[in-house]
């Protein structure tokens, strides 16, 4: 069983205190490895390579980082069988999902950043002004665990196109994905410094890369409550921060809408990835006097999905991460019960010793006042909350902590209106698909800043302004 390694300044090293992390297949609760569990002496080193590279990076042209950016996206591309048998292992996600959504999310963002990062006007003349957008400096990446290669692309890719150097923090949970992006760096010929790697625990290297003072800007993605510690820290000597939180998404189904498409879309969206989705459409706000209709649609949709072994060919929903996501999970399962909600699909899951299975739960006859209703769980759980007027369904998608994501099904100019009123970062009209373009960040307690796109880019630049007499 492998014992991996940090990657600091274009090598491969041990962690300091010799420790390590055991990294768990969440299908069999096998031990597949071990990262090493980083302390300060490996920040420190990491930081300092990344100092040491900035200067002469950061005056890279943009065709060379580009020309790169390109290379990291062929070995995605001529490795794909190798990458999706790691994220399966240690994610549990199912391998042909993975393929089709983690790894080549990945690959659209490498190339997407490499064509734009060529085009982008890092300078704007105005009469008697210049602005200009420079790189932050040193940038460390905090990534998430549920989709653990396509979250350090989205943020450490711009950041990198845009001139920066980067240190790399990712999940303990699952950070194995992490060692294929450094392969990829390693093949791609980057200067030694650009892109660092420290494995540990969150509370301790992500708590020193956030507070350290020879960073000037912390990417993090994970639950509210991590990112408003994370905000703290880095806040203590005045980072720049980008915090992707929670979401407690609204599929809103207006009256006349084709039911079924609506239906299809929202638990697809709900389900995938074992429910562990940041974006998930977990709520699903329909008309009262069509209720039972549109109850009996996600039944039957609920009921197609296969869960099982991830490596099987057709499986749809495969194992939650780990323990303490199926406790979590399990929890609020019998909370929606205790809240007298009515379970219209699944089951409360009871043991977990073949690997950490839920089946999908829907419920019904949800308050929006309900913590099922509130509260994310990151599990297969759906809500089907009903509405009177259009006006309350608004306001039902509305009342929440969060404001990350969204979808609103109806007659196109009907659901354009919904959708400007509802207060939250991305909304689907009809089922229409991300692009690499979508600005992706939330409103209120779903996070502060933009990932995708060109808004992605930007957030690793500063702005200056050249005044002219």
């Amino acid at each position: 069983m492998e014992k991996f390694r940090l990657f600091i300044g274009g090598k491969w090293l041990d962690g300091d205190n010799g420790k390590y992390i055991e990294v768990e297949n969440p299908a069999t609760r096998e031990i597949l490895a071990w990262v090493p569990d980083g302390n300060e002496t490996d920040v420190n080193l990491a930081v300092q390579a990344a100092q040491k590279a900035f200067p002469k990076w950061k005056q890279t042209s943009p065709v060379a980082r580009s020309e790169l950016l390109l290379k990291v996206a062929d070995y995605f591309e001529g490795n794909i069988n190798d990458i999706a048998a790691t994220i399966t292992a240690e994610l549990g996600a199912p391998v042909d999902m993975v393929k089709d959504w983690h790894i080549s999310t990945a690959i659209s963002e490498a190339r997407y950043y490499a064509e734009k990062i060529k085009q982008f006007p890092c300078e704007m003349k105005h009469e008697g002004l210049i602005v200009r957008r420079e790189p932050v400096g040193i940038v460390a990446g905090l990534t998430p665990w549920n989709y653990p290669l396509d979250q350090i692309t989205v943020k450490l890719l711009p950041a990198i196109a845009a001139g920066n150097c980067v240190i790399v923090k990712p999940s303990q949970n699952a950070p194995l994905s992490a060692y294929h992006f450094i392969r990829a760096v390693e093949a791609a010929g980057f200067p030694s410094g650009v892109v660092n790697m420290v494995t540990g625990r969150g509370s301790i290297v992500g708590g020193l890369l956030a507070s350290h003072p020879g960073i000037q800007m912390v990417s993090f993605t994970g639950s509210t409550s991590a990112g408003k510690e994370v905000g703290k820290l880095s806040l203590g000597n005045i980072k720049k921060i980008a915090l992707e939180l929670g979401g407690k998404s609204a599929s809103i189904v207006l009256k006349g809408a084709d039911y079924k498409e609506a239906v299809d879309v929202t638990v697809t969206k709900c389900f995938m990835n074992a429910g562990q989705t940041c974006s998930a459409l977990t709520r699903i706000v329909v008309p009262q006097e069509d209720l039972e209709e549109i109850e009996s649609l996600v039944v039957e949709k609920a009921a197609g999905f296969k869960i099982g072994d991830p490596l099987q060919p057709g499986i749809d929903i495969g194992p939650l991460v780990g323990q303490r996501q199926f406790d979590t999970v399990k929890k609020y399962i019998e909370t929606g019960l205790n809240e007298g909600a009515r379970m219209l699909f699944g089951e409360v899951p009871t043991s977990c010793s073949d690997g950490y299975y839920v089946k999908p739960v829907v419920f019904s006859d949800v308050a929006n006042s309900m913590n099922i209703a509130r509260e994310e769980i990151f599990g297969p759980v759906l809500c089907i909350i009903p509405y009177e007027t259009k006006a309350e369904a608004i306001q039902i998608a509305n009342d929440s902590p969060y404001g990350l994501s969204g979808a609103v099904f109806g007659a196109p100019s009907e659901a354009k209106t919904v959708a400007e009123k509802m207060e939250t970062g991305v909304i689907h009209i009809n089922g229409a698909p991300f692009t690499s373009d979508t600005p992706f960040g939330g409103y209120k307690q779903s996070g502060i800043g933009r990932e995708n796109g060109m808004f992605g880019l930007e957030e690793f630049l500063e702005i200056k302004g050249i005044l002219f007499a």
